[in-house]
């Protein structure tokens, strides 16, 4: 992250134009150890036109408490403060670049 979006706050980042994937993750949660690679790739396709987040749902109970995650992993993609998706467990690079390709049209 660069520093100006280090002072954005999660509300702040999700109401703005540009598509937010938040992943909600904890650090005990096995699947979740999945994501990053895939999250990785998943970046290197779209760029910037999309920002992914990481979540820690242990230290920000109330944010996953807002959403509804129940369990972890649970992707989000939120947009102009609104949720365009969502879905738990783990989703496979190809599948989310493809959904998240669909949705920036």
């Amino acid at each position: 992250m660069k520093t100006d979006e280090k002072k954005q706050t999660f509300t702040e980042l999700i109401n703005g134009d540009k598509p937010v994937l938040v992943d909600f993750y904890a650090d005990w949660c096995g699947p979740c150890k999945m994501m990053p690679p895939i999250l990785k790739e998943v970046k290197n396709q779209v760029g910037d036109k999309v920002m992914i987040i990481k979540i820690d749902v242990d230290k920000n109970p109330a944010v996953a408490a807002k959403y509804q995650v129940r369990g972890v992993p649970t992707l989000i993609l939120f947009k102009n403060g609104k949720i365009q998706w969502r879905q738990s467990g783990v989703v496979q690079a190809g599948q989310l670049t493809s959904l998240l390709q669909d949705k920036l049209k």
